[in-house]
């Protein structure tokens, strides 16, 4: 008699995030059910952030970084690949990644922006800094743009791009909410997908 076996492996999923984790959440509750992936590891450069509560709550194992280790050194990615991490999903990290993580993980870094790349992106372009410039500059769309990450900011090669419309009331702060609504939408979708390479 052959038994055959229906275990399916999961990839693992690491979600690195600096802040409140509202993607993080998403991306946690999209795999809930999946038999493609996990969140396993919530990697978080900030004791106190909101996505350590979320760790804690959903039972995720989870590493607060030191800088000095993360930019010199590899003690990261070898607790990485202890963890068998397939993937790492930038969620609002707001660290640029030193070249031999990527070098680790190559085409398995993905990251979103809250912008139209590569409008708006580089050193010191998050958040509200990238809306009040979006606004600032008068655009009528802006939008989300997924990509793979390389040794630059935002420089690495689109996934996708979503847009929104801006209208002449628009806000900073109204601008955000569009944008974060693609966010939860999409981000969980091309993370899923990507796990299925």
């Amino acid at each position: 008699m052959h038994l055959v076996s229906n275990i399916v492996t999961l990839k693992n999923i690491a979600i690195f995030a600096s802040g409140a984790g509202s993607n993080a959440q998403k991306i946690i509750d999209h795999l809930r059910n999946s038999t493609k992936g996990k969140v396993s590891l919530i990697v978080c450069n900030k004791p106190g952030a909101g996505v350590l509560q979320i760790a804690e709550k959903e039972g995720i194992p989870s590493i607060i970084i030191e800088k000095e280790a993360f930019f010199r050194g590899d003690t990261y990615v070898k607790q990485l690949q202890e963890n068998n991490i397939d993937l790492i999903v930038l969620a609002g990290f707001l660290w640029k990644i030193p070249a031999n993580l990527v070098q680790a993980f190559p085409d398995r870094i993905i990251n979103i922006h809250p912008a139209l790349l590569p409008k708006y992106g580089g050193k010191g372009m998050y958040g509200h800094f990238v809306h009040e410039a979006v606004i600032a500059a008068g655009e009528k769309e802006s939008g989300i743009t997924i990509h793979f990450v390389n040794e630059k900011y935002d420089d690495g090669a689109p996934i996708l791009q979503e847009r929104c419309v801006i209208t002449s009331d628009d806000t900073p702060e109204t601008l955000a909410k569009k944008v974060q609504v693609l966010e939860h939408q999409w981000f969980p979708l091309i993370v899923e997908r990507l796990l299925e390479k």
